[in-house]
């Protein structure tokens, strides 16, 4: 009996250790018709910050070649890949593709810890937030309403009209849809903001730009990224 029982541990064990390995070996593989934006290696596709869609736009070439160097030197101080995961130490600036995007839908996986509060600007543009939904002093700002409400703006809708929120210390997943100036997001596959204009933060006179970069931003706090898939749209 006893050889019995020590057996049926070690399958279950190596149960455990199959489904690990097999949930590991997903890891930052697309879904088909997705691009993966992170390779789970390094930065790759990848840069540091300089500026904002208006400022970067009334540099010089060189001016912003020089820019972006720096920046990216400031990116590669504070932005890590550790075990297939970006993970960003609280200092530094955001981490911003190489690339701009105009309509496109966005998987990320996100986790923060305990009063963390940051946000993925898209276009350039802040911001699909994220936060503590249980740290008390965020909840003037409208943490207990939930993450994934495009927080800057000031004429559309800014809340969550869910709280779909995993405890910190989970990951999260975002799933991010925009197309012309409106955006539809799902937190955890629930819907958090349906067909929302998403404002310009930076020009508020102006619709938001037609294409940007896509930033991973902070306010400060340790923060974890993985399986950020991408795919274009017309």
């Amino acid at each position: 009996m006893r050889s019995l029982l020590t057996l049926a541990g070690l399958f279950v064990a190596l149960g455990v250790w199959c489904s690990a390995t097999a949930a590991e070996e997903k890891l930052n593989t697309p879904p088909e018709g997705f691009t993966a934006l992170f390779n789970g290696v390094d930065l790759t596709g990848w840069k540091g910050l300089v500026g904002n869609p208006k400022s970067r736009a009334e540099m010089k070439p060189e001016d912003l070649a020089a820019a972006q160097a720096k920046a990216d030197q400031k990116m590669r101080d504070h932005w890590k890949v550790e075990n297939g995961i970006i993970v960003f130490d609280g200092k530094g600036d955001s981490l911003c593709t190489a690339k701009d995007y105009a309509n496109f839908e966005l998987y990320v996986d996100w986790k923060i810890e305990k009063a963390g509060d940051s946000g993925i600007y898209l276009r350039g543009s802040p911001q699909v937030q994220i936060w503590d939904t249980d740290h008390e002093p965020l909840w003037k700002l409208g943490a207990n309403k939930g993450s994934g409400s495009l927080w800057n703006n000031q004429k559309n809708p800014n809340q969550a009209e869910v709280k779909a929120d995993k405890p910190v210390g989970e990951w999260n997943t975002f799933f991010i849809r925009m197309v012309g100036e409106k955006v539809t997001i799902q937190l955890n596959g629930k819907n958090v903001v349906t067909d929302v204009t998403l404002e310009n933060y930076w020009e508020r006179d102006k619709p938001i730009y037609p294409t940007g970069q896509i930033e991973l931003q902070n306010h400060g706090n340790t923060l974890y990224f993985r399986n950020i898939y991408i795919k274009e749209l017309p």
